[in-house]
């Protein structure tokens, strides 16, 4: 982790920085950037996934720990004349990394993640070796780049297959690979496409993109269309965090204190998440009732072995206060026992 002199001086090269790189920025690179958002990257993507029949899920290996520092000094330098941002960036880029127990292990390649000049950075070398080029090289094709997690657009499997093969050389160029195994060509399946292909889904910023059952075709009806929900990774790391909390075990405690614990967390989740597809979220944020039911079973000893009593206890709760719990306004229905 940077010392706090660190982050002072890294803030204060981004503040100099970042006025002059923001402007040329592309307009389909969302990470790290003012007023801008992973989920205007998945809605855009979401967009262009119905208009294109194809998407190249792309993954550039190992990023932050291959990038190049004579091509990063080469982009900084561009930017700024000024010598004393030239002499930081470059010890930022090739200081040691220090292990628990002191030992230090050389730097030759790679971007100090966690720092707060590591996103620009990361940012500015992606513009000139994928925006810029993409628009030069590639201009009838969109995409959308959060950082190193990059989808583009084709009309064709041939298309996409072409223009796969011009990334990872135009990538090699600029000392980056690709992952073969987790590069993939997608198929995005919907009504209108009758084709099939070995992949028709692909992840993106925690939702997973496939053919899904949606309501508002013609006269109100269902229709199947390609389209983002909350991703199975996503939901276990969800699950993983409440576990942690061990709500179950906090009987001392009660329902208020519990839920100013979690709401800002779990509210955090229902405003990303549940931006599409709310209801794939219910199943494990059911699980939190379900942490809920027994924390009642551990503090009433009426509930103990009676566990439907205690889902008409919680079921009682929800009816009195409503807002409690962050997820209890998503979808009542979802916590009945």
């Amino acid at each position: 982790m940077p010392t706090v002199a660190d982050r002072i001086a890294q803030t204060v090269v981004k503040m100099y920085l970042e006025p002059e790189v923001e402007p040329m920025f592309h307009e389909d690179s969302y990470g790290y950037r003012p007023k801008r958002s992973a989920l205007q990257a998945v809605g855009k993507c979401r967009e262009r996934c119905w208009r294109n029949d194809w998407v190249i899920d792309l993954d550039i290996q190992s990023f932050f720990d291959t990038l190049d520092h004579e091509l990063v000094m080469r982009a900084v330098r561009y930017h700024t004349n000024l010598p004393w941002i030239h002499l930081y960036v470059e010890r930022w880029l090739k200081a040691p990394l220090q292990r628990v127990g002191g030992e230090q292990i050389g730097r030759e390649m790679g971007s100090p993640q966690g720092s707060v000049i590591w996103p620009l950075l990361a940012n500015l070398y992606l513009h000139y070796a994928f925006d810029a080029w993409m628009a030069r090289e590639i201009r009838d094709v969109g995409f959308e780049r959060y950082c190193d997690d990059v989808v583009v657009h084709c009309r064709s499997r041939g298309q996409a297959e072409d223009i796969l093969r011009r990334i990872i050389k135009r990538l090699a160029e600029c000392r980056l690979d690709v992952s073969e195994s987790k590069t993939r060509i997608v198929y995005c399946k919907d009504k209108r496409r009758s084709c099939s292909h070995e992949q028709e889904r692909f992840d993106y910023l925690g939702f997973t993109f496939q053919a899904r059952m949606c309501k508002g075709g013609k006269n109100g009806g269902y229709f199947v269309g390609f389209n983002p929900a909350v991703s199975h990774a996503a939901c276990r790391e969800i699950g993983q965090e409440m576990r942690e909390w061990r709500l179950h075990l906090r009987s001392g405690e009660s329902l208020s204190d519990l839920a100013k614990t979690v709401n800002s967390t779990v509210r955090g989740w229902i405003n990303y998440y549940g931006r599409y597809f709310p209801s794939e979220l219910h199943s494990v944020l059911r699980r939190l009732d379900q942490y809920l039911v027994r924390w009642a079973q551990r503090k009433y000893k009426r509930l103990k072995r009676h566990p439907k009593r205690a889902w008409r206890f919680l079921a009682r709760v929800i009816k009195r206060e409503p807002g409690l719990f962050a997820h209890w306004g998503l979808n009542r229905s979802h916590v009945a026992g």
